[in-house]
């Protein structure tokens, strides 16, 4: 396996079988393999790409100097603002053609665009840092990405179904949770010993993507006894 072969299969692969693992735990109403495709797809391609463009005039500068000096909280601060608006723009492929109608729905359209997000961000690590660095992003970041972003697809998927009207505490949400982790994350490089804050937070993902999955089953199932008890039809 050259090195190209090998970027491509520990970015994309893992971030593909979490994929499958969301699509597949849509039991009631399973959403058209398309869009989830498609939304992993602008995750991976637009919504990486301006992130990287915005992270590049608000970090490195380019001929531009930063707005601020450029620390760990700030780098932090910026990849959690920017890059979760960034990943939102995949989500409002399937909002936008009415394929979400509920908690379970954003769980996926957000997981979906987060993966597609974290496996392209792996892949160029990839490529300017070694496979090395790729294969060990592999086995954390496309859960963490898929996570954050989760929270703002349940939002969509609320607002979709009328439950919702602003989605300003699922992007806070969001950005706060990607914050945290990058942040621990920068500092546990001088000290390791906020690696123990680091597995604190992935529990706390892990916890609140189960809880929107149990609300998002628990919310699909009703529906679907609904309207098979009103004679087994489904809109």
């Amino acid at each position: 396996m050259n090195v190209l072969s090998a970027l491509v299969f520990f970015a994309y692969g893992p971030a593909l079988a979490l994929l499958w693992y969301f699509y597949h735990e849509d039991r009631f109403e399973p959403e058209p393999k398309r869009y989830v495709i498609g939304t992993f797809l602008l995750g991976a391609t637009l919504s990486a790409g301006v992130a990287y463009l915005v992270e590049s005039v608000l970090t490195l500068g380019g001929t531009l100097r930063p707005l601020l000096p450029v620390s760990a909280f700030y780098v932090a601060l910026v990849a959690g603002v920017v890059e979760e608006p960034a990943k939102a723009l995949a989500i409002r492929l399937p909002f936008r053609m009415g394929q979400m109608d509920g908690i379970m729905d954003g769980l996926v359209y957000g997981a979906a665009a987060g993966l597609g997000f974290a496996a392209t961000e792996n892949f160029l690590y990839g490529l300017g840092y070694g496979v090395h660095v790729t294969i060990m992003r592999a086995f954390l970041t496309p859960f963490a990405h898929a996570a954050w972003t989760a929270v703002i697809g349940v939002g969509y998927g609320l607002k979709a179904e009328g439950k919702q009207v602003t989605l300003g505490s699922f992007f806070l949400l969001a950005i706060i949770l990607h914050f945290m982790w990058d942040y621990f994350a920068f500092l546990s490089y001088a000290i390791p010993a906020y690696n123990i804050l680091l597995i604190l937070l992935l529990l706390i993902n892990v916890a609140i993507i189960r809880y929107f999955m149990i609300a998002g089953l628990e919310e699909d199932a009703m529906r679907f006894w609904y309207y098979w008890m009103r004679g087994g039809g489904h809109e």
